[in-house]
């Protein structure tokens, strides 16, 4: 028992821990507002906007298993979702040439005005909830700090 208590103790008072659990909450807290506040302003899911710029930023066109690996938000469902996205008439859905399991995800036209036409909301609420409460030399300090967590090599498991 006085085992379990000590490290309780240790574990909350610990910096790395206690940096780290902000981070989560921080996290989780903005991410919920920018859903809440896109499906509130543009219905459109948060999952799906990181899915048409994932798309955009790779110049239109990306390969099914690319767009899950570049995905920022969430992995899981990407089918289902690039379902409902090609049905909204957003993206198409092109099979590969060169390898009858692959497949292609592309964005439209009416993909990249919905982009366009989402975007600022997006913006806006990233400016409010992030941007706003930190100062420049701040908002460096954060990017360089978790710069350093994005340098180490993926782990697969």
């Amino acid at each position: 028992m006085a085992d379990r208590h000590l490290t309780a103790t240790l574990v909350a008072d610990d910096p790395g821990i206690l940096a780290w659990r902000t981070f989560l909450t921080a996290y989780a807290t903005i991410i919920r507002r920018l859903e809440t506040e896109l499906e509130d302003q543009e219905s459109l899911a948060l999952s799906d906007l990181d899915v048409l710029i994932q798309l955009h930023r790779a110049g239109g066109t990306l390969r099914m298993r690319d767009l899950a690996e570049r995905a920022l938000l969430s992995r899981s469902g990407m089918t289902r979702r690039v379902d409902r996205l090609e049905e909204d008439g957003y993206i198409v859905r092109t099979a590969c040439a060169t390898d009858r399991r692959g497949s292609f995800a592309q964005l439209t036209d009416a993909g990249r005005d919905r982009l366009i036409a989402a975007l600022p909301s997006h913006l806006r609420g990233i400016e409010t909830h992030f941007v706003a409460k930190l100062s420049p030399v701040e908002l460096d300090t954060v990017r360089s700090a978790l710069s350093k967590v994005l340098s180490d090599p993926p782990t697969r498991g």
